[in-house]
Protein backbone atom coordinates (compact mmCIF):
# COMPACT_ATOMS: atom_id res chain seq x y z
CA UNK A 1 0.00 0.00 0.00
CA UNK A 2 3.05 2.45 0.85
CA UNK A 3 4.38 1.39 -2.25
CA UNK A 4 0.93 2.18 -4.59
CA UNK A 5 0.94 5.45 -2.27
CA UNK A 6 3.85 6.72 -4.03
CA UNK A 7 2.45 6.05 -7.47
CA UNK A 8 -0.60 7.95 -6.81
CA UNK A 9 1.56 10.74 -5.05
CA UNK A 10 3.79 11.16 -8.39
CA UNK A 11 0.76 10.89 -11.24
CA UNK A 12 -0.86 13.62 -8.69
CA UNK A 13 2.27 15.44 -9.60
CA UNK A 14 2.30 15.23 -13.23
CA UNK A 15 -1.27 15.66 -13.88
CA UNK A 16 -1.61 18.42 -11.76
CA UNK A 17 1.58 19.90 -13.50
CA UNK A 18 0.16 19.23 -16.95
CA UNK A 19 -3.02 21.62 -15.79
CA UNK A 20 -1.30 24.07 -13.90
CA UNK A 21 0.87 24.71 -17.15
CA UNK A 22 -2.14 24.75 -19.19
CA UNK A 23 -3.94 27.01 -17.10
CA UNK A 24 -0.51 29.32 -16.97
CA UNK A 25 -0.32 29.46 -20.59
CA UNK A 26 -4.20 30.23 -21.05
CA UNK A 27 -3.03 33.51 -18.71
CA UNK A 28 -0.58 34.72 -20.40
CA UNK A 29 -2.52 34.57 -23.52
CA UNK A 30 -5.19 36.53 -22.12
CA UNK A 31 -4.67 39.58 -23.77
CA UNK A 32 -3.87 37.48 -27.42
CA UNK A 33 -6.22 38.53 -29.55
CA UNK A 34 -8.09 35.49 -31.43
CA UNK A 35 -6.87 33.06 -28.34
CA UNK A 36 -9.02 30.15 -27.66
CA UNK A 37 -8.41 28.67 -24.54
CA UNK A 38 -7.54 25.03 -23.61
CA UNK A 39 -9.04 22.84 -20.38
CA UNK A 40 -6.80 19.65 -19.02
CA UNK A 41 -8.59 16.53 -19.34
CA UNK A 42 -7.47 13.11 -16.75
CA UNK A 43 -8.52 9.40 -16.81
CA UNK A 44 -8.18 7.51 -13.87
CA UNK A 45 -5.37 4.80 -14.13
CA UNK A 46 -6.61 1.17 -13.08
CA UNK A 47 -7.90 0.85 -9.69
CA UNK A 48 -7.73 -2.23 -7.30
CA UNK A 49 -11.18 -3.71 -6.19
CA UNK A 50 -11.20 -4.93 -2.52
CA UNK A 51 -13.78 -7.71 -1.46
CA UNK A 52 -16.38 -6.04 1.15
CA UNK A 53 -19.41 -8.07 2.62
CA UNK A 54 -21.85 -5.05 1.43
CA UNK A 55 -24.15 -5.84 -0.82
CA UNK A 56 -24.97 -2.49 -2.14
CA UNK A 57 -21.60 -1.16 -2.97
CA UNK A 58 -17.63 -2.45 -3.38
CA UNK A 59 -14.77 -0.40 -2.46
CA UNK A 60 -11.83 -0.66 -4.75
CA UNK A 61 -8.36 1.55 -4.25
CA UNK A 62 -6.78 3.53 -7.27
CA UNK A 63 -3.21 4.02 -8.01
CA UNK A 64 -3.58 7.53 -9.66
CA UNK A 65 -4.30 9.48 -12.96
CA UNK A 66 -3.10 10.65 -15.88
CA UNK A 67 -3.27 13.83 -18.26
CA UNK A 68 -5.18 12.48 -20.84
CA UNK A 69 -4.97 15.85 -23.46
CA UNK A 70 -6.66 19.40 -23.47
CA UNK A 71 -10.14 20.39 -24.71
CA UNK A 72 -10.01 23.85 -26.81
CA UNK A 73 -13.04 26.12 -25.40
CA UNK A 74 -15.27 26.86 -28.43
CA UNK A 75 -16.60 30.15 -26.93
CA UNK A 76 -15.95 33.45 -28.48
CA UNK A 77 -14.25 36.14 -27.32
CA UNK A 78 -15.71 39.66 -26.50
CA UNK A 79 -15.51 42.26 -29.61
CA UNK A 80 -13.07 45.14 -28.85
CA UNK A 81 -13.41 48.20 -31.34
CA UNK A 82 -10.45 49.65 -33.66
CA UNK A 83 -10.00 52.16 -35.56
CA UNK A 84 -9.00 50.29 -38.57
CA UNK A 85 -10.90 48.95 -41.13
CA UNK A 86 -8.97 46.11 -41.85
CA UNK A 87 -9.08 44.65 -38.19
CA UNK A 88 -12.20 42.14 -38.75
CA UNK A 89 -14.06 39.91 -35.67
CA UNK A 90 -16.02 36.48 -36.76
CA UNK A 91 -19.27 36.56 -35.66
CA UNK A 92 -20.28 33.22 -35.69
CA UNK A 93 -18.20 29.82 -36.62
CA UNK A 94 -15.37 29.87 -38.66
CA UNK A 95 -11.68 30.64 -39.33
CA UNK A 96 -10.07 32.91 -40.93
CA UNK A 97 -7.11 31.47 -43.72
CA UNK A 98 -3.70 32.61 -43.79
CA UNK A 99 -0.47 31.41 -45.65
CA UNK A 100 3.50 31.80 -45.18
CA UNK A 101 5.55 29.69 -47.00
CA UNK A 102 4.02 26.58 -46.05
CA UNK A 103 0.45 24.78 -45.27
CA UNK A 104 -1.97 27.29 -44.85
CA UNK A 105 -3.01 28.12 -41.27
CA UNK A 106 -6.34 28.78 -39.54
CA UNK A 107 -7.18 31.68 -36.93
CA UNK A 108 -9.35 33.71 -35.19
CA UNK A 109 -6.76 36.88 -35.74
CA UNK A 110 -8.42 39.07 -37.91
CA UNK A 111 -5.83 42.01 -37.54
CA UNK A 112 -5.09 42.55 -41.20
CA UNK A 113 -3.20 45.33 -42.97
CA UNK A 114 -1.71 46.19 -46.61
CA UNK A 115 1.68 45.69 -47.30
CA UNK A 116 3.81 47.98 -49.47
CA UNK A 117 2.67 46.17 -52.58
CA UNK A 118 -1.38 46.44 -51.12
CA UNK A 119 -1.48 42.37 -49.93
CA UNK A 120 -3.66 41.87 -47.73
CA UNK A 121 -1.33 40.71 -44.59
CA UNK A 122 -1.61 39.47 -40.92
CA UNK A 123 0.80 42.10 -39.01
CA UNK A 124 3.50 39.31 -39.34
CA UNK A 125 3.50 38.99 -42.93
CA UNK A 126 1.16 35.84 -43.56
CA UNK A 127 -0.67 36.42 -46.64
CA UNK A 128 -4.99 36.44 -46.50
CA UNK A 129 -6.89 34.09 -48.28
CA UNK A 130 -9.56 34.98 -50.04
CA UNK A 131 -11.44 35.50 -53.60
CA UNK A 132 -10.65 38.34 -56.11
CA UNK A 133 -13.35 39.41 -58.04
CA UNK A 134 -11.34 39.48 -61.13
CA UNK A 135 -12.75 43.06 -62.23
CA UNK A 136 -9.46 44.61 -62.00
CA UNK A 137 -6.85 45.01 -64.61
CA UNK A 138 -4.00 46.37 -63.70
CA UNK A 139 -5.39 49.70 -62.26
CA UNK A 140 -8.37 49.94 -63.97
CA UNK A 141 -11.68 48.32 -62.78
CA UNK A 142 -13.20 46.64 -65.62
CA UNK A 143 -16.73 45.78 -64.25
CA UNK A 144 -18.95 46.67 -61.57
CA UNK A 145 -19.73 43.36 -59.22
CA UNK A 146 -22.54 43.24 -56.57
CA UNK A 147 -21.22 40.48 -55.08
CA UNK A 148 -17.85 38.20 -55.48
CA UNK A 149 -18.42 34.45 -55.08
CA UNK A 150 -16.60 32.66 -53.30
CA UNK A 151 -14.18 30.24 -55.55
CA UNK A 152 -13.55 26.56 -54.16
CA UNK A 153 -11.70 26.10 -51.09
CA UNK A 154 -8.83 25.05 -52.89
CA UNK A 155 -8.55 27.71 -55.00
CA UNK A 156 -8.53 30.21 -52.46
CA UNK A 157 -5.42 32.81 -53.49
CA UNK A 158 -3.70 36.07 -51.85
CA UNK A 159 -6.05 39.06 -51.61
CA UNK A 160 -4.21 42.35 -53.31
CA UNK A 161 -5.95 45.41 -54.47
CA UNK A 162 -4.02 48.46 -55.78
CA UNK A 163 -3.66 51.50 -54.27
CA UNK A 164 -4.74 53.41 -57.02
CA UNK A 165 -8.28 52.87 -59.30
CA UNK A 166 -10.18 54.44 -61.49
CA UNK A 167 -13.31 53.32 -62.63
CA UNK A 168 -13.87 54.35 -66.43
CA UNK A 169 -16.97 55.78 -67.75
CA UNK A 170 -19.66 54.40 -68.94
CA UNK A 171 -21.84 56.66 -72.06
CA UNK A 172 -25.44 56.84 -71.36
CA UNK A 173 -27.40 55.21 -73.79
CA UNK A 174 -31.23 55.90 -72.87
CA UNK A 175 -32.78 58.34 -71.04
CA UNK A 176 -36.01 57.89 -68.85
CA UNK A 177 -38.48 60.66 -68.17
CA UNK A 178 -41.87 60.49 -66.28
CA UNK A 179 -44.39 62.78 -64.87
CA UNK A 180 -47.41 64.81 -65.78
CA UNK A 181 -47.84 67.49 -67.79
CA UNK A 182 -51.25 68.31 -67.15
CA UNK A 183 -54.05 69.72 -69.19
CA UNK A 184 -53.29 73.13 -69.32
CA UNK A 185 -51.60 74.93 -72.42
CA UNK A 186 -48.10 75.78 -70.14
CA UNK A 187 -45.13 74.85 -71.56
CA UNK A 188 -43.00 72.54 -69.42
CA UNK A 189 -39.78 70.99 -69.11
CA UNK A 190 -37.77 67.86 -67.89
CA UNK A 191 -33.98 67.56 -67.63
CA UNK A 192 -31.62 64.55 -66.92
CA UNK A 193 -27.63 64.62 -66.82
CA UNK A 194 -26.17 62.12 -69.77
CA UNK A 195 -22.55 61.09 -69.83
CA UNK A 196 -20.57 61.56 -73.64
CA UNK A 197 -18.00 59.11 -74.74
CA UNK A 198 -15.32 61.18 -72.94
CA UNK A 199 -16.84 60.47 -69.28
CA UNK A 200 -18.48 64.33 -69.49
CA UNK A 201 -21.97 64.84 -68.10
CA UNK A 202 -23.73 66.91 -69.95
CA UNK A 203 -27.41 68.22 -69.74
CA UNK A 204 -30.47 66.43 -71.89
CA UNK A 205 -33.41 68.80 -71.93
CA UNK A 206 -36.87 68.44 -72.59
CA UNK A 207 -39.37 70.74 -73.46
CA UNK A 208 -43.38 70.32 -74.07
CA UNK A 209 -45.67 72.64 -75.53
CA UNK A 210 -49.28 71.51 -76.09
CA UNK A 211 -50.01 71.52 -79.96
CA UNK A 212 -51.37 74.43 -81.59
CA UNK A 213 -54.32 71.75 -83.15
CA UNK A 214 -55.86 69.62 -81.35
CA UNK A 215 -57.65 66.09 -82.23
CA UNK A 216 -60.32 65.53 -80.00
CA UNK A 217 -61.06 63.25 -77.77
CA UNK A 218 -57.37 62.53 -76.99
CA UNK A 219 -54.32 65.00 -76.41
CA UNK A 220 -51.36 66.17 -78.46
CA UNK A 221 -48.26 67.55 -77.15
CA UNK A 222 -44.99 68.89 -78.88
CA UNK A 223 -41.88 68.25 -77.53
CA UNK A 224 -38.26 69.74 -78.14
CA UNK A 225 -35.81 67.60 -77.09
CA UNK A 226 -31.99 69.30 -77.09
CA UNK A 227 -28.31 68.31 -75.17
CA UNK A 228 -25.70 71.03 -74.04
CA UNK A 229 -22.89 71.15 -71.99
CA UNK A 230 -24.03 71.74 -68.30
CA UNK A 231 -23.07 75.34 -68.81
CA UNK A 232 -25.13 75.48 -71.60
CA UNK A 233 -22.64 77.56 -73.96
CA UNK A 234 -22.47 74.58 -76.36
CA UNK A 235 -25.79 73.00 -78.16
CA UNK A 236 -24.69 68.89 -78.99
CA UNK A 237 -28.09 68.47 -81.09
CA UNK A 238 -32.04 69.29 -81.11
CA UNK A 239 -34.43 67.12 -81.74
CA UNK A 240 -37.90 67.40 -82.30
CA UNK A 241 -41.33 65.31 -81.70
CA UNK A 242 -44.63 64.65 -81.09
CA UNK A 243 -46.71 63.33 -78.36
CA UNK A 244 -50.43 61.68 -78.63
CA UNK A 245 -52.35 61.09 -75.54
CA UNK A 246 -56.00 59.75 -75.31
CA UNK A 247 -58.75 61.15 -73.44
CA UNK A 248 -57.74 59.92 -69.98
CA UNK A 249 -54.08 61.42 -70.59
CA UNK A 250 -52.53 58.54 -71.07
CA UNK A 251 -49.30 58.05 -73.56
CA UNK A 252 -50.52 56.08 -76.96
CA UNK A 253 -47.52 57.33 -79.49
CA UNK A 254 -44.27 59.06 -79.14
CA UNK A 255 -42.03 60.46 -82.47
CA UNK A 256 -39.37 61.81 -80.40
CA UNK A 257 -35.85 60.36 -82.08
CA UNK A 258 -32.64 59.49 -79.79
CA UNK A 259 -30.86 62.58 -79.84
CA UNK A 260 -26.94 63.23 -80.18
CA UNK A 261 -24.86 63.78 -77.18
CA UNK A 262 -21.42 64.92 -78.18
CA UNK A 263 -20.66 62.03 -80.37
CA UNK A 264 -22.86 59.39 -78.72
CA UNK A 265 -26.79 58.43 -79.48
CA UNK A 266 -29.12 58.32 -76.53
CA UNK A 267 -32.85 56.94 -76.74
CA UNK A 268 -35.40 58.88 -74.89
CA UNK A 269 -37.68 56.96 -73.40
CA UNK A 270 -41.14 58.47 -72.36
CA UNK A 271 -43.18 55.27 -71.45
CA UNK A 272 -46.08 54.08 -72.69
CA UNK A 273 -49.86 54.23 -71.21
CA UNK A 274 -49.69 55.55 -67.31
CA UNK A 275 -45.62 54.71 -66.92
CA UNK A 276 -44.32 57.41 -68.14
CA UNK A 277 -45.13 60.72 -69.11
CA UNK A 278 -48.69 61.64 -68.90
CA UNK A 279 -51.43 64.28 -69.82
CA UNK A 280 -54.06 63.70 -66.85
CA UNK A 281 -55.83 66.62 -65.08
CA UNK A 282 -53.56 67.15 -62.11
CA UNK A 283 -50.76 69.01 -61.07
CA UNK A 284 -47.61 69.23 -63.12
CA UNK A 285 -44.48 67.34 -61.86
CA UNK A 286 -41.48 65.06 -63.47
CA UNK A 287 -38.94 63.34 -62.75
CA UNK A 288 -36.16 61.62 -65.11
CA UNK A 289 -33.04 58.76 -64.97
CA UNK A 290 -30.28 57.73 -67.56
CA UNK A 291 -28.28 54.96 -67.66
CA UNK A 292 -24.05 55.44 -67.90
CA UNK A 293 -21.58 56.69 -65.47
CA UNK A 294 -18.20 59.35 -65.07
CA UNK A 295 -15.01 57.97 -64.50
CA UNK A 296 -14.16 57.71 -61.08
CA UNK A 297 -11.30 57.31 -59.00
CA UNK A 298 -10.52 55.23 -55.54
CA UNK A 299 -11.53 56.99 -52.39
CA UNK A 300 -10.67 53.89 -50.38
CA UNK A 301 -11.64 49.94 -49.30
CA UNK A 302 -14.06 48.57 -46.87
CA UNK A 303 -15.04 45.10 -45.88
CA UNK A 304 -18.80 44.84 -45.09
CA UNK A 305 -20.20 41.85 -42.76
CA UNK A 306 -20.21 39.22 -45.53
CA UNK A 307 -16.37 39.63 -46.05
CA UNK A 308 -16.60 41.56 -49.13
CA UNK A 309 -13.72 44.68 -50.15
CA UNK A 310 -15.82 47.37 -51.29
CA UNK A 311 -13.98 49.94 -53.60
CA UNK A 312 -15.38 53.19 -52.78
CA UNK A 313 -15.63 56.06 -56.07
CA UNK A 314 -15.72 58.99 -56.11
CA UNK A 315 -18.50 59.19 -58.66
CA UNK A 316 -20.61 57.81 -55.67
CA UNK A 317 -20.38 54.24 -57.15
CA UNK A 318 -19.07 51.41 -55.22
CA UNK A 319 -18.10 47.99 -56.34
CA UNK A 320 -17.12 44.30 -54.40
CA UNK A 321 -13.54 43.40 -55.65
CA UNK A 322 -12.93 40.78 -53.76
CA UNK A 323 -14.22 38.36 -50.73
CA UNK A 324 -12.42 37.19 -47.78
CA UNK A 325 -13.01 33.42 -47.25
CA UNK A 326 -14.17 31.67 -44.00
CA UNK A 327 -13.19 28.11 -43.57
CA UNK A 328 -14.61 25.70 -41.16
CA UNK A 329 -14.55 21.66 -40.19
CA UNK A 330 -15.83 18.84 -39.03
CA UNK A 331 -14.01 18.87 -35.74
CA UNK A 332 -12.70 22.14 -34.47
CA UNK A 333 -11.32 20.30 -31.63
CA UNK A 334 -8.74 18.19 -33.86
CA UNK A 335 -7.29 21.67 -35.54
CA UNK A 336 -3.01 21.51 -34.22
CA UNK A 337 -2.41 24.17 -32.22
CA UNK A 338 0.82 25.85 -33.73
CA UNK A 339 1.05 28.96 -31.74
CA UNK A 340 -1.07 31.02 -30.05
CA UNK A 341 -3.84 31.39 -32.03
CA UNK A 342 -2.96 29.83 -34.91
CA UNK A 343 -4.17 26.36 -35.79
CA UNK A 344 -2.71 23.98 -39.08
CA UNK A 345 -5.77 21.17 -39.92
CA UNK A 346 -5.08 17.81 -39.39
CA UNK A 347 -6.51 14.23 -39.57
CA UNK A 348 -8.96 14.49 -36.50
CA UNK A 349 -10.20 18.01 -37.76
CA UNK A 350 -10.82 17.18 -41.28
CA UNK A 351 -10.20 18.70 -44.58
CA UNK A 352 -11.52 22.82 -44.83
CA UNK A 353 -15.11 22.94 -45.92
CA UNK A 354 -17.39 25.80 -46.69
CA UNK A 355 -21.03 26.49 -45.33
CA UNK A 356 -23.60 26.21 -48.06
CA UNK A 357 -27.17 28.53 -48.57
CA UNK A 358 -30.52 26.93 -49.31
CA UNK A 359 -29.42 27.38 -53.24
CA UNK A 360 -26.29 25.53 -52.88
CA UNK A 361 -23.99 28.14 -53.29
CA UNK A 362 -21.18 28.54 -50.99
CA UNK A 363 -20.95 31.11 -48.09
CA UNK A 364 -19.21 32.09 -45.40
CA UNK A 365 -21.77 31.34 -43.12
CA UNK A 366 -20.70 33.84 -40.38
CA UNK A 367 -21.12 37.82 -40.20
CA UNK A 368 -17.88 39.64 -40.13
CA UNK A 369 -17.55 42.72 -37.98
CA UNK A 370 -14.75 45.45 -39.41
CA UNK A 371 -13.31 47.90 -37.13
CA UNK A 372 -13.16 45.53 -34.35
CA UNK A 373 -11.33 42.44 -33.03
CA UNK A 374 -11.69 39.76 -31.20
CA UNK A 375 -10.05 39.14 -27.68
CA UNK A 376 -8.55 35.62 -26.12
CA UNK A 377 -11.96 34.10 -24.61
CA UNK A 378 -10.07 33.58 -21.47
CA UNK A 379 -11.55 34.26 -17.96
CA UNK A 380 -8.89 35.84 -15.86
CA UNK A 381 -11.06 34.78 -12.97
CA UNK A 382 -11.68 31.41 -14.04
CA UNK A 383 -8.15 30.61 -14.51
CA UNK A 384 -6.97 32.32 -11.22
CA UNK A 385 -9.38 30.11 -9.38
CA UNK A 386 -8.51 26.99 -11.78
CA UNK A 387 -4.43 27.54 -10.48
CA UNK A 388 -5.29 27.92 -7.20
CA UNK A 389 -7.38 23.85 -7.02
CA UNK A 390 -4.21 23.08 -8.82
CA UNK A 391 -1.60 24.24 -7.20
CA UNK A 392 -3.03 23.17 -3.59
CA UNK A 393 -3.91 19.80 -5.50
CA UNK A 394 -0.30 19.36 -6.57
CA UNK A 395 1.12 20.45 -2.71
CA UNK A 396 -1.71 17.65 -1.41
CA UNK A 397 0.03 14.88 -3.87
CA UNK A 398 3.19 16.11 -3.22
CA UNK A 399 2.22 15.85 1.40
CA UNK A 400 1.05 12.39 0.15
CA UNK A 401 4.33 11.11 -1.00
CA UNK A 402 6.28 12.58 2.14
CA UNK A 403 3.89 10.68 4.42
CA UNK A 404 4.53 7.64 2.45
CA UNK A 405 7.92 8.06 2.79
CA UNK A 406 7.94 8.37 6.83
CA UNK A 407 5.78 5.30 6.74
CA UNK A 408 8.11 3.60 4.83
CA UNK A 409 10.91 4.63 7.17
CA UNK A 410 9.27 3.66 10.37
CA UNK A 411 8.43 0.53 8.65
CA UNK A 412 12.03 -0.20 8.36
CA UNK A 413 13.20 0.93 11.27
CA UNK A 414 10.48 -1.33 13.03
CA UNK A 415 11.63 -4.42 10.98
CA UNK A 416 15.73 -3.34 12.01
Amino acid sequence: MMIQAFYSGVSGLRTNQFAIDTTADNLANASTVGFRSYSAEFSSLFETTLNTTSKLSSDSVGVGARASGTTMNMQSGSFLLSDKSTDLAIDGDGWFGVQGDGAPLYTRDGAFTFDENRDLITTDGFHVLGTMGENISGETLTSVVVETKLGPVGSQENLSFPDNLTMPPTATTTATFSGNLGVIDEPRSISAGVVDANGTKNNLRLEFTKSALQTPPGIQWDVTAQTTSLDGTTVYDTKTGSLEFDAGGSLLLSSIAPIDNNGTSVAINLGSGYTGVTAINSPASGSSSADGLQAGDLLGYEINQNAEIIATFTNGYQSSVGKIALFHFQNDQGLTKISGSRFQESVNSGKPIYFTDSSGNETNGSLVRSYQLESSNVSYAAGLTELIVFQRAYDANSKSITTADQMMQKALNMGA
